[in-house]
């Protein structure tokens, strides 16, 4: 199912934002704390308009975000043999979901393929723990653009 842009969004003509987004790339996230800006990478899963990505007790970014959950991220690929280069530029406020085994299953998958036997400790670290929780942000900004140089 394709993604509709919505108001807000700036997705230039030609640029497939399913496609691009559904590989297993790396979002960097921005976050605003009292110490400055904190950039962190993420894994996160492209589901109806909107970036979601896992979280809990080992990371700190839940109580960042409750705080401020004002956030930008970005996902790019720069291929310098062949001068390709696509960006997916994102901003809106980030929400605490409940963990969603499903979702999950679809993130990991992404990531690390189907067999969850060979997810190592993603596996325990994701599915057994009980403050696994998903955060949820649904772009008000988003700008996609193919800065191809050839």
């Amino acid at each position: 199912m394709s993604v509709v842009p919505r108001d807000g969004w700036d997705v230039r003509e030609g640029f497939d934002l399913d496609a691009f987004l559904s590989q297993p790339l790396v979002a960097r996230l921005a976050t605003s704390q009292e110490s400055g800006p904190s950039v962190r990478p993420v894994w996160y899963q492209f589901d109806d308009g909107a970036f979601w990505w896992i979280t809990g007790q080992w990371s700190g970014l839940a109580e960042i975000l409750r705080r401020d959950p004002r956030v930008e991220l970005v996902v790019d690929t720069c291929d310098l043999e062949t001068g390709k280069v696509l960006q997916v530029r994102a901003r809106g406020q980030a929400e605490l979901r409940p963990f969603d085994t499903a979702r999950a299953q679809r993130w990991g998958e992404r990531y690390l393929g189907p067999d969850r036997t060979r997810w190592g400790r993603f596996a325990s670290s994701v599915f057994e723990n009980p403050s696994s929780r998903f955060m949820v942000m649904r772009p008000t900004w988003l700008r996609a653009r193919d800065l191809s140089w050839r």
